[in-house]
């Protein structure tokens, strides 16, 4: 093949203008206040189950996978197990607690557990540093990628991504989002299993051979452990329950999959939508892995077609220069999907934990039509700043977009998810506790970011968790035995 064609192109095209068309359909019918932030109630679990699951398999997934599978072996796939730890842990800790007491965002739960609106607004900062970093990286990456095999501007390509997801996020709210999330994931499936099938197609042997690459030190090598007694040393161990803790952070603590939670209070529901997605995150990745295995083996077929070594451009080089014409544009589009839907998200959650978790906080007496205007002008700000921070990223030089990102959110997301813990596991935690749990794990993991670079990213998450359970439970428990001795004391006075 020689590259992308003009039919291509137009594939792509009128796919990103379909996507806008659909967002402004589902956002015809006005979406005011809480409607504007948790829905209207007409959404279906199965509609935001896929959405939960376009959010969490960004490009990031879809892109970087392939690459650690191509370049490697299948070691990362064990963090994809990590689901078995993250969606039994969340339906039994916390969907229970969210439906029963019917929140707003997942930082309004900080507020009613601890009594403290500082640690709502807390949680709320953090997620919003978060989401900008992770929507900056979800714009940079494909946008370089296609760049570089298109020659298409990679600035051009960031701000087209970012202005069609702030245009649709701005106008419908979450019900535009969740229906747009669910197109774009059913291309996303349907685009990497179609390049599954053609790539068995175009290898000699087919999935046998694939199978017998596996079996030849692809699956794992001879020095990746299954175990380290060590366990802030990399190991199949450790990946796999890191990524659960890192997943089990994101469905507890991140605004983005929480606010899907808040979209119905019935508890079967929510069940539906975890474990769906639990279902489609661990199935479209292991296709993603083999995808990257049997790109191996095509390459060391055909050595010549070849056309770029660095990891997590390998797949989009495929698409581009091997796919026949058409199907290069439909796997394009693909690609933007996994993109489009976590902007979007990351846009309408950012919006609604402003408006929600802090100004709510501050000024009581907003209307419905001015939390709306407000929102709306945020993600409109907070599209452009993540637009200008992606073209900052396209400069740069990260090699693996996923482990880059795994150590972000366990760096970010472990440390919040830590008092949302506490304040499950034990009843009489306080907020002193929470806050100095909080300090103390953020202390701890930056220490161990910066100055121990021997110790695994995939362990920040379990460390700055059970720092922040252990210190917060001592805090606890020291001043609830302060204020005893305290109370005692006063009513010695008092009697005599």
């Amino acid at each position: 093949m020689n590259g992308l064609t003009s039919i291509d192109l137009i594939i792509v095209i009128v796919y990103l203008l379909a996507v806008l068309m659909a967002g402004l359909y589902f956002s015809k019918s006005p979406m005011e206040g809480k409607s504007y932030f948790k829905g209207d109630g007409s959404i279906p679990w199965w509609v935001t189950s896929v959405s939960i699951f376009a959010t969490l398999l960004s490009p990031i997934s879809f892109l970087s996978i392939a690459g650690n599978s191509y370049s490697g072996t299948w070691l990362l796939w064990f963090a994809q197990l990590g689901i078995f730890i993250a969606v039994p842990l969340t339906i039994r800790l916390f969907l229970p607690v969210y439906s029963k007491l019917n929140i707003d965002t997942a930082y309004h739960y900080l507020e009613l557990r601890y009594e403290s609106k500082g640690l709502r607004v807390l949680g709320a900062i953090l997620f919003i540093i978060y989401q900008i970093g992770r929507m900056s990286i979800i714009m940079y990456l494909p946008s370089i990628v296609l760049s570089q095999l298109v020659g298409i501007d990679t600035n051009l390509l960031i701000i087209i991504m970012g202005i069609i997801a702030i245009v649709y996020s701005y106008g419908g709210g979450l019900k535009s989002v969740l229906w747009t999330d669910f197109i774009q994931g059913v291309v996303l499936i349907a685009g990497i299993l179609l390049t599954l099938v053609y790539l068995i197609f175009s290898i000699d042997g087919g999935i046998i051979e694939i199978v017998n690459t596996l079996s030849m030190d692809k699956f794992l090598a001879v020095d990746e452990v299954i175990f380290d007694p060590n366990i802030l040393k990399s190991s199949v161990f450790i990946i796999l329950v890191g990524a659960g803790i890192n997943t089990f952070s994101s469905y507890i603590s991140s605004q983005d999959i929480v606010q899907r939670f808040t979209t119905t209070t019935d508890i079967k529901e929510l069940r539906k939508m975890t474990f769906g997605n639990g279902f489609l995150s661990i199935g479209t990745t292991t296709v993603i892995y083999l995808i990257g295995t049997a790109l191996f083996v095509f390459y060391h077929q055909n050595p010549g077609l070849l056309q770029t070594a660095h990891q997590d451009q390998i797949f989009a080089s495929f698409i581009v220069y091997q796919l026949p014409v058409g199907i290069s544009g439909i796997l394009l589009a693909a690609i933007y999907a996994a993109s489009q839907s976590t902007i979007s998200t990351g846009l309408n959650s950012v919006a609604t934990s402003w408006v929600l978790d802090i100004q709510g906080c501050f000024s009581k007496q907003i209307s419905t039509e001015k939390q709306t205007q407000i929102a709306k002008w945020v993600s409109l700000g907070v599209g452009v700043v993540s637009i200008i921070v992606a073209m900052i990223l396209a400069n740069g030089e990260i090699k693996s977009a996923y482990e880059w990102f795994n150590s972000f959110m366990g760096l970010v997301l472990g440390v919040l998810a830590g008092i949302f813990v506490l304040g499950v596991i034990n009843k009489k935690a306080t907020k002193l506790g929470a806050y100095v749990g909080f300090i103390i794990s953020a202390i701890v993991v930056i220490n161990l970011k910066y100055n121990h670079p021997e110790v695994t990213s995939w362990s920040y998450s379990i460390v700055t968790i059970a720092t922040s359970c252990v210190v917060g439970f001592v805090v606890s428990y020291i001043e609830e035995k302060v204020k005893v001795a305290r109370y005692s004391k006063l009513s010695m006075i008092e009697f005599e």
